[in-house]
């Protein structure tokens, strides 16, 4: 009897343990926030990815540095993951400048950095919707500077350069710096957290 219950204890610890090492940043899975993807059609965050793991960053198409490797590093994740094929794992990149980054310049935006779709979602939605996410969430985006671009006024924003890891659930389970992210560590996590 003790034996069993020894091994019982064993494989509890080895399904539970790869999990545990990751704490809860955030917790979103009672949560849902209705925004637009690049296909124009409405879904709700994190709910899109329930019973999968999910690579989020935050992002606005306009970004003439951080924005663009970090849309880079998700792409080269998403590759190195698709490559391994580890199933149920989805890319999701979020827009703070929901002004400018509608649907359609999300679309172009993914088409011109050869984003493979097929598990890579852009999202947009309402100002206040995003604003109240992007507060949930701790990422801060503060209009710096402004340009014209076509008759337009292109805001520029000094904001929080980050990846976040979500678990099936829609929790935060580790944070990484989008622009600088180790390609290696987030795909071990990954693996790691979709066990």
């Amino acid at each position: 009897m003790k034996k069993l219950l020894s091994t019982l204890v064993i494989l509890l610890l080895l399904f539970f343990g790869c999990k545990s090492k990751f704490g809860v940043v955030e917790d979103l899975s009672n949560e849902s926030f209705t925004l637009v993807n690049q296909k124009n059609e409405t879904v709700k965050f994190p709910d899109l990815f329930k019973g999968k793991v999910a690579v989020v960053g935050y992002i606005f198409t306009n970004c003439p540095d951080i924005c663009p490797l970090t849309t880079n590093n998700l792409r080269l994740i998403q590759k190195e993951i698709n490559e391994q094929k580890i199933k149920n794992i989805e890319f999701v990149a979020i827009s703070f400048d929901p002004e400018v980054d509608t649907p359609e310049v999300l679309k172009e935006y993914a088409e011109l950095r050869n984003i493979d779709e097929s598990n890579f979602t852009f999202l947009t939605g309402e100002k206040e919707t995003i604003e109240t996410l992007m507060k949930r969430i701790g990422i801060f985006a503060i209009p710096n500077d402004t340009t014209m671009i076509n008759e337009k006024e292109i805001i520029f924003y000094v904001h929080t350069d980050r990846i976040s890891l979500f678990d099936e659930q829609g929790k935060i389970r580790k944070n990484y710096p989008g622009s600088t992210i180790n390609i290696e560590e987030i795909t071990n996590d990954i693996i790691d957290l979709a066990e």
